[in-house]
């Protein structure tokens, strides 16, 4: 009975934690980071202020959290053995691009904080760019770094520039009717060129 009891109040805090991640995203999508309140986010997911505290320790620990569940590579694992690690990441870095190339696309929220970290001095979107930046070392340092050695800071670059183009046509696509290089990056043909695009370059840096 008390293993019950336990199990359900855990269960019951998780489902208080996504209300309040929950509410999060609802303020940042209608009124954005000046909206963020301890009063405004308890109102909005219909709890205790007081659980905020209890559950994240404070009302920018509950942003951090959030945000960081929201942005894609600080998600990403590198989890041992595979085809990332049998073929010096070739294979891995493909499908994190193209993968972070639809993510990005459909998630609107994510792409308010990527440009709000680019324009805004908060505390919260440096440490996401923090722990993006120490998650990918270690992402480079075991999978890419050992097949590339002296010409591993090569690839990072190229990895770099690839990244920041997808974050940008992902943003373009959504917030533009135009095309891209005479590519419609809303379509699925030309979301495909952009994807082979990804894999090409991936091979000829392999290369």
């Amino acid at each position: 009975m008390e293993q019950k009891t336990v199990v359900k109040s855990l269960r019951n805090k998780e489902k208080s934690k996504q209300k309040f991640l929950n509410a999060v995203e609802k303020i940042l999508h209608t009124k954005g980071f000046s909206g963020l309140k301890v009063n405004d986010i308890a109102r909005t997911a219909g709890l205790d202020k007081k659980l905020i505290y209890n559950y994240f320790g404070g009302k920018d620990e509950l942003i951090d959290e959030y945000i960081r569940s929201q942005d894609f590579w600080s998600n990403v694992k590198d989890e041992p053995g595979g085809p990332m690690i049998n073929d010096g990441g070739k294979t891995f870095s493909k499908e994190m691009l193209r993968a972070q190339f639809d993510h990005v696309f459909k998630n609107k929220e994510l792409q308010k904080i990527l440009l709000w970290g680019l324009i805004e001095n908060r505390k919260s979107l440096k440490k996401l760019a923090n722990d993006r930046e120490e998650n990918g070392a270690l992402l480079f340092e075991s999978i890419t770094d050992p097949h590339f050695k002296e010409n591993s800071n090569r690839y990072r670059a190229i990895i770099a520039l690839l990244i920041s183009g997808i974050y940008y046509l992902d943003i373009y696509a959504t917030t533009n009717d135009c095309t891209f290089c005479g590519l419609d990056l809303k379509s699925t043909a030309g979301r495909s060129e952009i994807e082979d695009a990804i894999s090409f370059l991936i091979d000829k840096t392999y290369e």
